[in-house]
């Protein structure tokens, strides 16, 4: 063909941009199947082949039918960037010694039409073939660079979805890196706020409870000052992977403040978000961490509420109320947990 070499790398690039990279893909070969139907059709011959690149690329290596002989032949052929009609191959310098002419499938007849990109390159052909001699009048080279044209438009309707499937993976993307607090990967304060709201009106709905649960590692002010940020930093990683250990899969977790992580527990009672807070407390406290050659013991403080005891609680008010048995918490000196009760604000585990 006379696409140029320098052009190959962009007919590769053009094709898996619109979802051909896969030559034997069922999505490749029915989106090509209907312009070739289209062409056998239309002019009346054997068969009509939308080329892009190497033919033989198009069928099973282990295919020995008259696609594959017709495959071959196109890819022996040079394809120039205008319309090509081979009335009697036999009698063409560019095919009579070709073997599918003068031996089997015996091909005599071949028609191609270039396939530019929007950018003017040839990057493909619309080709005829056939097994007699036969012409190609004035109205049928009108007809197939009609067909080619469709081909195109395909290309460029392929390529605007593509754009269009891309921006949205990116727009995604971006909103949920928007949601991300980058240095813990976790929820930021927006977001667990967001998923609050969400799961309050579920739960309310659903009649199943809802607990919250603030949390903050006792000494991380300390770690700051004495080992700087990024040992803080990695602290809060080693916690949070600590606190996912321990929580569901679908219970949310943010990060509320600088040090302050806020969990948000769909469908646990009391009793459930008191026995997690303890399980992530001794989780926490069963790993200290070495910082700068140094064995550092880390522990948490958190408060918890749950509407199983706060019917009827908006979730602003919840955040209010579990902040304070957090404070509470930290007041008895850290390491503990203090849970919000309507009639005695923080109950003393």
């Amino acid at each position: 063909m006379t696409i140029q070499t320098d052009q190959a790398g962009a007919v590769s690039l053009l094709m898996m941009n619109i979802g051909f990279e896969d030559p034997e893909s069922e999505r490749y070969q029915t989106r090509l199947a209907r312009f070739e139907r289209l062409g056998v059709k239309l002019f009346g011959v054997a068969n009509c082949l939308i080329a892009f690149g190497k033919m033989s690329a198009q069928i099973d290596r282990s295919e020995t039918s008259m696609a594959a002989l017709e495959a071959n032949f196109c890819d022996s052929l040079v394809f120039p960037n205008e319309i090509q009609v081979i009335e009697d191959a036999r009698i063409h310098a560019q095919c009579s010694s070709n073997p599918n002419v003068v031996g089997a499938p015996f091909i005599r007849f071949f028609a191609s039409h270039p396939i530019f990109d929007v950018k003017k390159n040839h990057v493909g052909n619309v080709v005829l073939i056939d097994y007699k001699v036969r012409t190609l009048d004035d109205e049928e080279r009108l007809h197939l660079a009609d067909l080619a044209h469709l081909v195109e438009r395909e290309l460029v309707m392929s390529l605007m979805y593509q754009a269009q499937q891309d921006l949205i993976k990116q727009n995604r993307n971006l909103k949920r890196e928007s949601l991300i607090d980058p240095t813990l990967g976790t929820w930021n304060k927006a977001a667990i706020n967001r998923s609050l709201q969400i799961e309050t009106e579920r739960c309310t709905k659903a009649e199943k409870p809802l607990s919250l649960m603030f949390a903050g590692v006792d000494q991380i002010d300390k770690i700051r000052a004495v080992h700087g940020i990024a040992s803080s930093d990695m602290v809060m990683l080693k916690v949070v992977s600590r606190i996912r250990s321990c929580i569901r899969p679908f219970d949310a977790l943010g990060r509320f403040g600088n040090d302050i992580f806020l969990m948000v527990l769909p469908g646990a009672s009391n009793l459930v978000a008191t026995a997690v807070a303890e399980r992530i407390r001794l989780a926490v406290l069963a790993n200290p961490d070495q910082i700068d050659g140094e064995s550092v013991q880390i522990s948490i403080s958190a408060g918890i509420i749950s509407t199983d005891l706060f019917a009827g609680v908006d979730s602003e008010s919840l955040i209010h109320l579990v902040e304070k048995a957090y404070l509470a918490a930290k007041k008895e000196g850290g390491n503990c947990i203090r849970k919000a009760s309507p009639d005695q604000l923080f109950v003393i585990d």
